[in-house]
């Protein structure tokens, strides 16, 4: 489709001869959130390092913005914002100054540090030192850091982890704005109420499979619910 901001052919990853991905095929169109589901060692975070760039395909084909990474890794860089699932922050740094380092790094003017911290509710926290953040703290300055160049895509490892539940809801609602300002997001998540409210279209994924994949709205159609949808894809109804 030409409007496929994503799309990923026959990934596979096998590390140390142990299959970790294998033959993983999608593609997300613009303006479209994806969600990865599965439980821990389901696969979901070596994909998106994959997609990201940051870890190397065993076999398979990736393009963004019909930009590959091993062609032209610049270019394709640029068309991602990466979100980990934690990060060690450097101690002393505020988190003003933790997001002027990465803003330095990308080219990206002073002025959207502000607007990235307002946007994570962490404007009043911008003179804090980082390495005391809680985690949903934390989780949200990566997120903000995820943002700043504005990116055609982006990329989050369970990025709910660690939040409460008056900033699980803002992030949601958060989600729906970046959705309908035309980026296109792919996260993981073990969580499915979140899949269910933010996403346009989930994957299932087991011991590195894809046991499932349709739009959000097809598997509450035929199975009544995300959760019974995740169940029957690992064989469990």
């Amino acid at each position: 489709m030409d409007n496929d901001v994503v799309k990923v052919v026959g990934l596979t990853k096998i590390i140390k001869k142990q299959t970790i991905v294998k033959d993983i095929n999608f593609h997300i169109p613009s303006g479209q959130v994806l969600a990865l589901c599965g439980g821990n060692g389901a696969g979901k975070s070596t994909v998106l390092r994959m997609i990201s760039g940051i870890m190397q395909p065993t076999a398979g084909e990736i393009f963004v913005n019909n930009f590959q990474w091993k062609k032209d890794r610049k270019t394709f860089s640029q068309q991602i914002g990466y979100m980990p699932d934690d990060y060690q922050f450097t101690q002393g740094l505020t988190a003003h100054e933790a997001l002027n380092f990465w803003a330095a790094l990308r080219q990206v003017p002073k002025e959207r540090v502000d607007e990235v911290l307002e946007l994570v509710g962490l404007a009043e926290k911008r003179k804090s030192l980082v390495h005391t953040f809680s985690k949903g703290m934390r989780q949200r300055i990566l997120f903000a850091q995820a943002l700043l160049n504005k990116p055609p895509l982006l990329i989050m490892d369970e990025p709910t982890n660690g939040l409460d539940p008056f900033w699980m809801k803002s992030f949601v609602q958060l989600l729906l704005n970046i959705k309908r300002d035309g980026h296109t997001v792919i996260f993981s998540t073990h969580q499915l109420e979140i899949a269910d409210e933010v996403a346009d279209q989930i994957l299932f994924l087991n011991k590195g499979l894809n046991v499932g994949e349709g739009s959000t709205e097809y598997f509450r159609d035929t199975f009544g619910s995300i959760h019974a949808a995740f169940h029957h894809s690992l064989g469990l109804s």
